[in-house]
């Protein structure tokens, strides 16, 4: 059954429009019976602002295309090296709220960087992962029809220039890190697995499919 079922797929190096678009339809078109989905992907170098967004937070001209996104945040940077995962779930279904899924993601990502000894927490005041003071993993959701869009976007091996350019996230002076900093040997593989085995696991799924 759908409940306690979810279907992972893994896009690898894609456009951000064209998964984007593939994500609204899939939500758009989705009913009790389709299955919650995770979407592991890479993008092309992308800065996409969320829908209260503002370009004040993109401090000089740049190259990079910059989108605009209907999750929720400010501006961020994605690009090769950089591990997304977006989580299409069904909120209703599994009773569960969109603070509880964001607590969910964050705890995610924390029990993923303890493999590589990273010590790791979230902030109240400003959601995402961070070590010490610098930030290693961004969320951003949208709800429709009582399911999630978009998802976390987590550091590994990703060129961090790109984010000197902008307030990541709004955040004026928000450095920014890297699970690279730390193992050296780190593959976004295996980064990948461990994300999945942690959020399935929280999630209390008992079935999953891998596509």
């Amino acid at each position: 059954m759908p409940i306690n079922s979810i279907v992972i797929r893994q896009l690898n190096l894609c456009p951000w429009k064209s998964v984007s678009d593939a994500m609204h339809k899939y939500t758009i078109h989705r009913n009790n019976k389709s299955y919650d989905e995770l979407w592991l992907v890479e993008h092309y170098p992308i800065f996409t602002q969320g829908r209260f967004g503002s370009s004040k937070h993109i401090l000089e001209p740049t190259n990079i295309e910059v989108i605009k996104s209907d999750r929720g945040g400010q501006v961020t940077y994605h690009g090769p090296g950089q591990q997304i995962m977006y989580v299409l779930i069904d909120l209703k279904r599994r009773k569960i709220s969109v603070h509880q899924l964001i607590s969910i993601l964050e705890q995610t990502v924390i029990k993923t960087l303890s493999y590589f000894k990273i010590r790791a927490h979230n902030r109240l005041d400003a959601r995402g992962v961070y070590v010490k003071n610098e930030k290693i993993c961004s969320l951003g959701l949208r709800i429709s029809k009582g399911c999630s869009l978009h998802g976390l976007a987590l550091n590994v091996t990703v060129d961090l220039t790109p984010f000197l350019i902008i307030n990541p996230c709004g955040y004026a002076n928000m450095k920014m890190t890297k699970i690279q900093n730390f193992d050296h040997d780190v593959s976004i593989t295996k980064v990948k697995y461990l994300l999945v085995s942690e959020f399935t696991d929280l999630m209390n799924y008992n079935y999953i499919k891998w596509q």
